[in-house]
């Protein structure tokens, strides 16, 4: 799923942005749309739902409609953030993500007016601006351009979707996450940089290897890059195979392939240090 953010000022044309953006990307796959509400409140106290969800449950879900006019789902989660509401979309199939807000976060960002101190800034416009069809087909062009988002159950439906299923008796998974502990010394996070086109290159050639191992159908890989915290998902890898006896040397084969042959940099936050573990290992190996 690729995901672009649309930041400004209030008022600013944000909302034409995003609804610009929704209409084009529609032509190219599925779209959803997260939207920062600030402090407005949509399940007051004395609905049903809000009773639910102030007598203590974390999740209240209300559906309404019925099979003849069809359904609209709503949900009212406790401590979701982003990240949740990103990884939702993704774990239901959705091919963009259009987030109207969220100017703290490291998303990349379509920048409306002087907003200043934002990170991650790939494409700047002035406030209110017409969107007319040059402007909309760039910011849809950079909205296309962006890296995917992978969950690991988007990647498991991405391998379920393989024609080649129909001869598959196992589905496994691999999912590396940041240690915190090793031994007395604790990581708060990792931070991964890709070196591509080489990366991508590389993951490729280790799919498309194990694919030719017999029985192994279907393999895909998702590594993250940016900063990890501890406990948080590094890797994903997926592997459906006609049977469960080749299934788990290819899993791991995979990812003894990814460790060894795939440019991708780790820089480790100790409590006591800050290094790239590439680094360090070079210089044990040669003293």
């Amino acid at each position: 799923m690729k995901v672009i953010s649309v930041v400004g000022y209030k008022k600013s044309g944000k909302t034409s942005v995003v609804s610009a953006l929704v209409r084009n990307l529609s032509g190219f796959g599925r779209v959803g749309t997260i939207k920062h509400m600030g402090e407005q409140h949509l399940n007051p106290a004395e609905t049903d739902t809000g009773r639910h969800f102030d007598a203590g449950a974390d999740m209240v879900i209300g559906i309404t409609g019925t099979e003849a006019i069809g359904t609209e789902l709503v949900s009212f989660s406790r401590d979701l953030g982003l990240e949740d509401a990103l990884d939702l979309l993704c774990d239901q199939g959705f091919d963009f993500a259009v987030v109207e807000g969220f100017k703290e976060s490291n998303l990349p960002k379509i920048v409306l007016g002087d907003l200043q101190s934002v990170s991650n800034v790939v494409f700047r416009i002035p406030a209110d601006v017409d969107m007319h069809e040059e402007l909309t087909a760039s910011l849809v062009g950079m909205a296309l351009a962006q890296p995917d988002r992978y969950t690991l159950e988007a990647l498991i439906k991405k391998a379920r979707k393989n024609p080649t299923i129909r001869k598959a008796g196992a589905i496994g998974t691999f999912t590396g996450i940041v240690r915190e502990l090793a031994g007395d010394e604790r990581t708060s996070r990792l931070e991964f940089e890709k070196y591509e086109p080489e990366a991508s290159k590389a993951l490729d050639r280790i799919r498309e290897e194990l694919k030719q191992k017999e029985g192994i159908l279907e393999v895909l890989i998702h590594h993250k890059t940016g900063i990890i915290n501890a406990g948080e998902d590094i890797v994903y890898i997926v592997i459906a195979s006609a049977h469960r006896k080749e299934l788990f040397p290819a899993l791991s084969e995979a990812i003894e392939h990814l460790k060894a042959e795939a440019p991708i940099w780790k820089k480790e936050f100790t409590e006591k240090e800050e290094f790239w573990v590439h680094g360090r290992e070079q210089d044990e190996k040669k003293a």
